[in-house]
């Protein structure tokens, strides 16, 4: 019965020892950047790790949100204000900080996400994932009943869909500068006819 097992074990350790190795090699030659791109093995076993971790109580979990247009406004609106600074509003990652993460911020419209079950996304979402730029969100002690996830879950697979009417609506709901906001008031004061407001100068 032992020598059933001895040659997955012994292969296992291989690989195992062969991944190190492998890994140790790249960091010796590019170092710890973030500018670097994970291989495709690295993305491989990066992906397969994360499914892994996810209990299998979360896969099963289902959305109790209804599939209602008010539940996707709530959850895009969401969105835009919490996500969209690394995921982008359209779900791409196409953002300064969603670049510059390792790994990169993934496009959320992709099979690779698009595939997750409902529970595996609302787990990832309350619980981040180590090692990556993936917070945890939501107040812990609501369990699997954070309606504003849900939500976003509702969202996420909507992405795919996204107009270009609601992506323009989204942007009201993006976080802004102190800079960006007082261009804005200063478009609209001039759209409006309002003298422009001094600045504040030093004597």
């Amino acid at each position: 019965m032992r020598s059933k097992w001895i040659w997955p074990i012994i292969l296992a350790i291989a690989v195992g020892l062969v991944g190190i190795r492998f890994y140790t090699a790249r960091l010796s030659q590019y170092g710890l950047s973030t500018r670097d791109k994970p291989s495709a093995l690295e993305a491989y076993m990066a992906l397969g790790f994360r499914r892994g971790a996810i209990p299998a109580g979360a896969r099963a979990l289902k959305n109790p949100v209804p599939p209602a247009a008010e539940m996707l406004v709530q959850g895009r609106n969401h969105w835009a204000d919490h996500c969209a600074i690394c995921h982008a509003n359209n779900g791409a990652g196409d953002t300064e900080i969603g670049r510059s993460l390792y790994p990169q911020t993934p496009d959320m419209r992709r099979p690779e996400t698009q595939s997750l079950s409902d529970g595996e996304l609302y787990y990832i979402i309350r619980n981040g994932v180590r090692m990556t730029g993936m917070p945890a969100w939501g107040n812990p002690e609501k369990g699997n009943f954070d309606h504003e996830t849900w939500m976003l879950v509702l969202f996420i697979r909507h992405l795919p869909q996204l107009t270009v009417d609601e992506e323009k609506a989204m942007k009201a709901f993006n976080p802004k500068s102190t800079t960006e906001r007082e261009e804005e008031e200063q478009e609209e004061d001039f759209l409006n006819g309002k003298p422009p407001k001094e600045g504040t100068h030093d004597h």
